[in-house]
């Protein structure tokens, strides 16, 4: 699927934990340090905007209904900065407790 459908600001790849993984980290009040530090705040709660091809815009429920009936209808999680930073494809991401 075509990830612009997510609007993300960042991608991260959890390598093992691949799919909705980074859910289980909202709520943790978690620190990620990459070239800057984030805390995760809460999981994102999605809308009918996924259900819309970002080229044709073309509309398929089917995008929506998979994420609510999988995942709660939520799709990423919200971070707050709390140093900014540079974050480049590639840094490597580290989960402080």
């Amino acid at each position: 699927m075509d990830r612009r459908r997510f609007r993300a600001n960042v991608y991260v790849d959890l390598a093992a934990n691949r799919g909705f993984a980074r859910m289980s980290l909202s709520g943790t009040g978690s620190a990620s340090a990459v070239a800057a530090f984030l805390s995760v705040l809460e999981r994102d709660p999605r809308c009918k905007i996924l259900s819309l091809d970002p080229d044709t815009s073309a509309h398929s429920p089917e995008v929506l209904r998979s994420v609510a009936r999988s995942h709660s209808a939520c799709a990423g999680v919200y971070c707050a900065v709390l140093v900014e930073g540079i974050i480049a494809k590639g840094d490597t991401l580290t989960l402080l407790d």
